[in-house]
């Protein structure tokens, strides 16, 4: 299962390596890299719209109940990023959109108009670890008061009055768009979801791949991994043997892999990134 299809990158590159047997599903919960998928004539290639926390209800719909493979590849995509009308980037002026299935939900400038300031700078803290969320929350129901904040120049403009300082190489607008967004679709909480159900689906030796673009996300898939590659804990003050423990489910395998340096020259993108790889453990090898 390639679940962020994209514009089909990994998924051309999973179908050049695929046996004849092989068969492969995408995902994507935009509707124009599902119909980007269309450009894939190969009958061994399905996709579907689809957010990866529907996993399951995905696979049986197709009538299949294990999966060898799930990659997923998070955030927004570049195609995402480089069309205006999307509104995920600070760089480019258009409507402050931000969903990535715009077929649904709330988007960027509706929350915005309608949150409270607490919400607007808990959201901007938490999911975009911004140490002038505060001000920035502040600010943002103060311009709104004026008239409504419609496009992404003027939340651009908006974090720049507030936010003087920032890392080297890093826009001051980068943490908030990045917390909007995450919050707008619901990020996190999905990618528990496709974590916990890929478990499931796996089948044993199948392979869970998960690249992860800030700490946010890596740091629910590292957990995710090292708590399933341990027996499972001893409620407290419970005695149990060590034999009557239930045995890890996953292997991590090899270290995290980040980007070479010729790779983030090609991809510039690409340079917070970190692949993460775990394999099903067979239920008889892992009681062994």
């Amino acid at each position: 299962m390639d679940c962020t299809f994209g514009r089909g990158g990994h998924s051309r590159a999973i179908l050049a390596r695929l046996s004849a047997r092989g068969r492969l599903l995408a995902l994507d919960r935009d509707p124009v890299a599902v119909g980007a998928g269309a450009d894939i004539a190969d009958a061994r290639f399905t996709i579907a719209h689809a957010s990866f926390a529907q996993l399951t209800q995905v696979l049986s719909a197709q009538s299949i109940d294990r999966v060898d493979g799930i990659l997923l590849d998070l955030g927004v995509s570049s195609p995402q990023l480089e069309d205006p009308a999307r509104g995920f980037s600070f760089k480019l002026d258009g409507p402050l959109d931000m969903r990535m299935d715009v077929t649904r939900g709330m988007t960027a400038a509706q929350w915005l108009a309608s949150a409270s300031e607490n919400q607007i700078g808990e959201v901007i803290r938490t999911y975009g670890e911004e140490r002038f969320a505060r001000p920035i929350a502040r600010a943002i129901v103060a311009a709104r008061s004026r008239g409504a904040i419609c496009t992404t120049r003027q939340l651009a403009q908006i974090v720049e009055e507030v936010v003087r300082t920032r890392e080297p190489g890093q826009a001051p607008a980068t943490r908030t768009f990045q917390a909007i967004r995450i919050f707008v679709n619901q990020e996190l909480e999905e990618l528990s979801l496709a974590l916990s159900q890929g478990l499931e689906l796996l089948a044993a030796g199948g392979r869970l791949v998960v690249i992860s673009f800030h700490s946010l996300e890596d740091r629910i898939v590292k957990q995710f991994m090292r708590r399933h590659a341990q027996p499972a804990p001893v409620p407290r003050g419970m005695a149990v043997r060590e034999a009557d423990r239930a045995p890890p489910r996953l292997r991590i395998v090899g270290k995290p892999v980040r980007p070479t340096a010729a790779e983030i020259v090609d991809n510039p993108r690409a340079r917070s990134a970190i692949l993460r790889v775990a394999e099903k453990l067979p239920v008889a090898a892992a009681a062994r």
